[in-house]
């Protein structure tokens, strides 16, 4: 997958294990989606997370679908 069409999100090795992150953050795409998918609202995610934008919600939601089009596997 194009890390580059994902400028929001980083995968650092040494960073929460290399998982996808919000950039600047240690906030794991993963966590955002689990949020979502259990039912929370972006507002509420943002309360909950006071230091992310709704851009980059939306930018883990990209991300995620992006990944998913792909073979799903990012490389270790």
């Amino acid at each position: 997958m194009d890390l580059q069409r994902h400028p929001r999100i980083t995968m650092i090795p040494g960073v929460m294990g290399g998982k996808p992150c919000i950039e600047g953050t240690r906030l794991p795409v993963e966590h955002i989606l689990d949020y979502l998918g259990s039912g929370d609202t972006i507002e509420e995610v943002l309360e909950g997370y006071p230091f992310i934008t709704r851009e980059d919600v939306l930018a883990a939601l990209a991300f995620a679908a992006d990944f998913l089009r792909s073979d799903g596997l990012v490389p270790a």
